[in-house]
């Protein structure tokens, strides 16, 4: 199970962006629940693209991997 520690995606991160592209006000559940979504498709293309590297044989994830996951979805 691939985990995202605490702090490393901070709501106020999120609000920041939504605003960074136009939204004028963000409220704190809309930011909390990009954030959760966001989360989640990272977690999903995490764990995709390790999977990638060990049915490669490899113990190293490179770019490669993350862009084979984004580009297949």
């Amino acid at each position: 199970i691939i985990k995202i520690m605490p702090e490393v995606f901070h709501v106020l991160t999120f609000e920041k962006i939504l605003k960074a592209n136009g939204a004028r006000r963000v409220s704190d559940e809309a930011a909390q629940e990009f954030a959760n979504i966001v989360e989640e498709k990272v977690l999903k293309i995490l764990e995709e693209a390790i999977s990638l590297a060990k049915h490669a044989g490899r113990k190293t994830l490179l770019a490669e991997d993350i862009r084979l996951v984004v580009k297949r979805s």
